[in-house]
């Protein structure tokens, strides 16, 4: 915390006011960090969705890479800790919500449309995690990859039965 409010310009003091623990100040770090990215990766239904998608994907995928200690804590360490879930729940269904806007995910399967969904971002969570962490693949196909499942799991709900 030392080193924190050094690098800060405040001091000790002060940065106890406002974070009490280590895990206070990484929750408010982190959860600017999830603000920042969902007004990054705004979508526009108006749009074709899988360029979009695309984008929103490289920019989560370049701020894990480049914060790849604290993705790996709050996803693998701090999982467990009620106030990280919080912030990942939350922006995971933010980003569901922007999605369900889309026009082609508005009919008689939006329910299961928003299941899809989410399960979808939690794959794209764990995948990146797990490529983070053990790098066995390139970049391009951690994307490629969940792209793909996102095509291939909304083209399984146009179909009939």
């Amino acid at each position: 915390m030392d080193e924190v409010a050094a690098s800060a310009g405040i001091s000790r003091a002060l940065l106890y006011q406002h974070f009490a623990t280590k895990r206070d100040l990484f929750a408010g770090v982190y959860q600017q960090a999830a603000d920042g990215l969902l007004e990054e990766t705004r979508l526009d239904p108006s749009g074709p969705l899988e360029p979009q998608v695309v984008a929103g994907l490289d920019a989560h995928i370049d701020y894990f890479v480049a914060n790849r200690n604290a993705v790996l804590a709050a996803n693998r360490t701090l999982a467990g800790d009620p106030v990280i879930s919080t912030i990942i729940a939350t922006e995971m269904d933010v980003l569901r919500q922007r999605l369900l806007e889309f026009p082609a995910l508005h009919d008689e399967s939006a329910e299961l449309a928003a299941s899809v969904l989410m399960s979808w971002l939690v794959f794209v969570r764990v995948l990146c995690v797990e490529w983070l962490d053990h790098g066995t693949s390139s970049r391009q196909q951690v994307r490629d990859v969940c792209v793909g499942a996102l095509v291939g799991a909304l083209h399984s709900l146009e179909s009939d039965p």
